[in-house]
């Protein structure tokens, strides 16, 4: 018998992942791309030289930079993104201090539109309205598409991109600082990394695993392919 009383509670029938965080873009976008650029940069460089210590050091050096950048890179982009963000909701908050009223019947029109009776949504408004944060956070998520209490973390940001680009751009220098001589184990090892990022992806997209895991190894495939094809030709040409 189900309880149809005042004290009913809801059931929640499913659980929903995180899709705003900060961490998640920065972390999978660094670990891709680090994996994908330093094997693409080793390759060319292998490709010109057969001496295994200067592949190496173009390795830990594409490693260092790109790191570097990337954090740099994300951090600004978020700041950014998080000031122009907290300017609006700044500019939201100003007008609910000067015109209450007015934003009241905002909040009111926009439940109409959405299929609530006209007396509801104004009662609605009216509640909401008496809690000027409860009323702020409804504003920006309805007007601006963002939640003022959770804004994205540059520094978050940051450390999940530099972290990322590292382990991704480590995976195709390790068999070089271990001695390996050629460019055949680290292609071998690059390329199961290229379709486990894949797969990884796939648990968190709609795409299966196949898809995902495949396509990141040909994007991977290709681009070390081409910069192996390019450091050919500059070694043969001697320069």
């Amino acid at each position: 018998m189900i309880d149809g009383g005042a004290g009913a509670r809801a059931e929640i029938h499913h659980e929903h992942r995180d899709v705003n965080g900060g961490w998640l873009r920065p972390a999978v976008f660094g670990a891709m791309d680090g994996l994908v650029s330093n094997f693409a940069l080793i390759a060319g460089v292998a490709g010109g030289t057969a001496t295994t210590k200067i592949v190496a050091l173009a390795g830990v050096a594409g490693l260092a930079a790109g790191a570097f950048s990337m954090a740099g890179g994300e951090y600004v982009s978020v700041a950014s993104q998080r000031e122009l963000a907290q300017a609006e909701i700044d500019v939201e908050r100003r007008e609910l201090e000067r015109h209450p009223q007015a934003e009241e019947e905002e909040l009111a029109q926009l439940y109409i539109k959405r299929g609530v009776d006209p007396e509801t949504a104004r009662e609605v408004a009216r509640q909401i309205s008496l809690n000027p944060e409860q009323a702020l956070a409804v504003h920006t998520r309805a007007e601006l598409g963002v939640d003022p209490h959770d804004l994205p973390s540059p520094v978050l940001a940051a450390i999940s991109s530099f972290l990322s680009f590292s382990l991704g751009a480590l995976i195709p220098l390790l068999p070089y600082l271990f001695g390996v001589k050629g460019l055949w184990l680290s292609a071998i090892v690059s390329m199961a990394a290229l379709f486990a990022a894949g797969v990884l992806v796939s648990r968190v997209t709609a795409r299966s695993w196949w898809f995902s895991g495949l396509r990141q190894l040909f994007v991977g495939a290709v681009a070390a392919a081409l910069t192996w094809g390019l450091g050919t030709l500059i070694g043969a040409g001697g320069l």
